[in-house]
């Protein structure tokens, strides 16, 4: 399970706050913790800043680049702050992300292509928000075949089914489960991705949501997800279901996490 540290993100009150104040010391503090919670990937998003995004984002790229060698997932919808903060990029990068929207596509496929990124395929098309499996698969195979006709590997490509909160449509966790499942039997080579946590949002005891949903989804094929790495709950779930999944060989993942006190029950 591929694991994308979603905290340093300016839709939070606080980290939003330290972004403009420029705190190089949340900030970094903030990418520590989620390498050391497990974070293959840390998300750097920069986009509640409108106009000033692409400053901001090559400021956080630089930042979090001082305290880590894990690779970044640069997360905007803008092509130019994409670029920008690519260019100060150093080893490999995930681009976050991509969809089946004409101008969108053609603008991010040259960064693609200049740096070997990674890309989460987002299942949208600019005409709807697809709310079925049905309608999710659809639009993943035009971006897939998309991306392979312009030489992207299929192993670099994430589709995400897009996860819609259960608060504001009740049937979003069986039709993103159902997806997962279909685009992994369609294109078994592509890797499949959702923000996890999208499905709690306006709801309480959202932690309890997230950790069931993610058990749901490695059911259903996930193979990587955008959480919180710091849930320990959450992160302990995600070894013991690799483990029952038949992921983990002789057990030795989860005994080595029993080891480091990575399974005690919260």
């Amino acid at each position: 399970m591929l694991i994308v540290g979603e905290r340093i993100n300016s839709s939070h009150k606080m980290m939003a706050q330290a972004m403009e104040a420029r705190d190089v010391t949340f900030i970094q503090k903030e990418a520590v913790m989620q390498v050391e919670s497990g974070a293959n990937y840390i998300d750097v998003n920069a986009g509640a800043f409108l106009a000033e995004e692409s400053e901001v984002l090559k400021w956080l790229v630089e930042v979090v680049q001082q305290v880590t060698t894990q690779p970044l997932c640069i997360d905007t919808p803008d092509p130019d702050a994409a670029a920008a903060a690519l260019r100060l990029i150093r080893g490999k990068a995930m681009i976050n992300s991509i969809t089946a929207e004409k101008e969108r596509f053609a603008a991010f496929l040259p960064l693609l292509k200049a740096y070997d990124c990674d890309v989460v395929a987002l299942c949208v098309d600019g005409s709807r928000v697809p709310t079925t499996a049905e309608e999710k698969l659809e639009i993943a195979s035009g971006i897939i075949q998309s991306l392979n006709q312009e030489g992207i590997a299929p192993e670099r490509i994430y589709v995400d089914p897009v996860v819609q909160p259960l608060s504001v449509d009740p049937t979003s966790a069986m039709a993103v489960l159902s997806a997962i499942e279909m685009i992994g039997a369609q294109f078994p080579e592509v890797h499949r991705i959702c923000g996890v946590s999208n499905i709690s949002f306006g709801l309480p005891s959202r932690r309890q949501l997230n950790r069931n949903f993610m058990v749901l989804a490695m059911q259903r094929g996930l193979d990587a997800a955008i959480i919180d790495p710091c849930d320990e709950q959450l992160m302990a779930n995600i070894i013991t279901t690799n483990t029952l999944l038949g992921g983990d060989e002789y057990c030795l993942s989860y005994i080595k996490a029993y080891r480091e006190g990575k399974l005690a029950e919260r």
